[in-house]
Formats: C-alpha cells, structure tokens, sequence
C-alpha cells in the first residue's frame, strides 16, 4: 500500500513539474534574456527525470520486475527516455537545442499514460512466462530507448524541412514579384524598385545567416540523436532475435512486430546511408527520417492496436516492445 502510495505521489510530482517546465519553456522563447528561467527550466527537467526514475524503481521493487510489464509502464519509460536524451547535450555543455522537442514529448507521453489509459492498466500484472526472462530488461528498454531519440531526432528533422521549404518559398516570391515588375513598369520605377530590393537585402541576409545556424543545428542534433537510436534499435532487435529463440524455439517469425522493427531499421540504415553521400545530406535525410516517424508510431503503438500476432499479449495488457 505504502509503495502505491509514493508511486501515485511521484507519478503527480513529474506530471506536474514538467507542465511547469512547458509553461516556462515557452515564456523563453519570448524573452531570451530572462537567464534565470531558462536555469529553471534545466532543473526543472533534471527534477522530471528524477522523479520518473524514483517511480520506476518502486513499481520495480514492489512487482519483482523490471516496470515494462504493460502499455502503462512502456509509456512510463518512453518518458523517461525523453527526459534522459534532453540531457545529453548538458554532457558537453552544447546549447540545448533538443529541449524543444524532448520536453513537449516527455510531457505527452505521461499525460497519455496516466489520463488516457483506464486505471486497471496502471496495476503492475504477472508476466506470462515467455516475459519472464532476463532479456526483458535488455531487449525491451534498448527498444524504448531506441523509440525515443528516433522520434527526436526525426522531429528536428521534420522542423528543418519546415524551415528550409519556407526559405525556399520565400525566395521564390521575391524573386518572381521581381520579375512581374520589371515587365509592367517602368524602366526608371523598375530601378528604383530594384534599389530597394537591394537595401532590404542586407536584412534578409541577416535574417537568412540565423535560419542557416539555426538548420545547421537541427541538422547536426537530429543526425546524432538518429545515430544514437539507430545504434539501440540495432541492439534491440539483436536482442530480441535471441530472447526468441529461447521463448519460441526460433530467432525470426515475421510476425507484424518483428516485421515493422525491421521496415523501421531499414528506413534509418537508408537515412545513415544518405548521410555518407554529400549529394544527398540534409534535405534527402531528412525526408528519410521524416518517413521514419511515422513508422515508429506504426511499430510501437499501431500494431498493439490491433493485437495480432506474437506479441499480441503487449497490445493492453503486457509490454509494447
């Protein structure tokens, strides 16, 4: 009862912290100068993560099992993920540019887990005996773990087609608007046009040197955050092929699970490969892993929808994988 009792504790204290953490997030995106809430808000973040891994070790010390037991424990933990990579570039003290991505995601998933599941998933369950095995822990966590920085790293990339598509459209208009006028007006008015064109260039060079930064940057997270959650999804399969042969006598069945992990690892070796040819780095990776969120949702949450297949005792009830 005691234990319930500190899980529901923590479970509000990081729903909490974090909502704060958003508020706070986005009042800086308003006054860069205010120094003292973007501290606030790191701490704010090392607070969540805190308090997710203290309900994740009692959830584990009172059911005897690592906590992926069921739908509500794998979201858990993909908070949790969220939490730990918004971490990583305090490691090298780099600006943290993923804090857009990972606290809004961290913050979904546990609103999604504790209010949008129904109250019995929130109870830890018996594994069933094909879960209970040492390589619960190893192929499960490297998976969610794995989940979590593709689907930040293919966020980043999604924001830097945004950003270089706008570019690109903005060019385009001022260009052609250009065009129009040198065909309709005339010879004088075109020039003093022109002339003005080219006093506001120096503004939209200004403009145009942060949008390069600022796509350089996504490029350069979303590239190390993929590579980074490529290289767990890698160790989850190979895990997972072994935790198979030992449960079902065989190391692939092409079940729906196993077969969408495999299309998902597929999309990010292309997205790796794209990355190692200078024709096809930035816009050409990025559409790859912009393809690849959308598969990972497939993977993790789609197939446990319909509960088909071997693992279909992770639709509900046990873990998503």
């Amino acid at each position: 009862m005691i234990f319930a009792t500190i899980e529901h504790i923590l479970t509000h204290i990081s729903f909490s912290i974090i909502s704060i953490v958003i508020m706070i997030h986005f009042i800086t995106l308003f006054f860069h100068e205010i120094v003292g809430l973007h501290n606030s808000l790191e701490r704010g973040m090392i607070a969540t993560f805190l308090s997710i891994t203290g309900l994740l070790v009692i959830r584990w010390i009172y059911s005897g099992h690592f906590p992926l037991s069921n739908l509500y424990e794998s979201l858990i933990f993909l908070s949790w993920s969220f939490s730990l990579i918004h971490m990583i570039p305090k490691i090298r003290n780099h600006k943290n540019d993923l804090s857009v991505i990972t606290a809004p995601s961290a913050i979904f998933t546990q609103g999604f887990a504790t209010s949008g599941l129904s109250t019995e998933m929130h109870q830890s369950t018996i594994l069933v005996p094909a879960l209970q095995s040492q390589w619960l822990m190893m192929h499960v966590s490297m998976m969610l773990l794995s989940y979590a920085a593709l689907l930040c790293g293919s966020l980043l990339s999604i924001a830097l087609l945004v950003i270089t598509f706008r570019k690109n459209i903005d060019l385009f208009f001022t260009r052609k608007n250009l065009l129009i006028k040198s065909f309709f007006v005339g010879e004088v008015e075109y020039l003093n046009d022109k002339r003005s064109v080219f006093k506001d260039t120096s503004f939209i060079s200004f403009q145009n040197y942060y949008k390069y930064q600022l796509t350089q940057r996504l490029d350069y997270w979303s590239y190390r955050v993929i590579s980074l959650g490529f290289t767990f999804l890698t160790i989850g399969i190979l895990s997972g092929a072994v935790w198979a042969n030992e449960a079902w006598g065989s190391y692939w069945n092409w079940d729906p699970k196993e077969t969408w992990a495999f299309i998902t690892w597929i999309i990010f070796a292309i997205y790796s490969h794209t990355r190692t040819n200078q024709n096809l780095q930035d816009i050409h990776s990025a559409l790859a892993a912009s393809i690849g969120f959308l598969i990972i949702w497939i993977c993790y949450f789609g197939i446990n929808l319909l509960g088909i297949g071997l693992h279909s005792y992770g639709s509900f009830t046990l873990t998503s994988n």
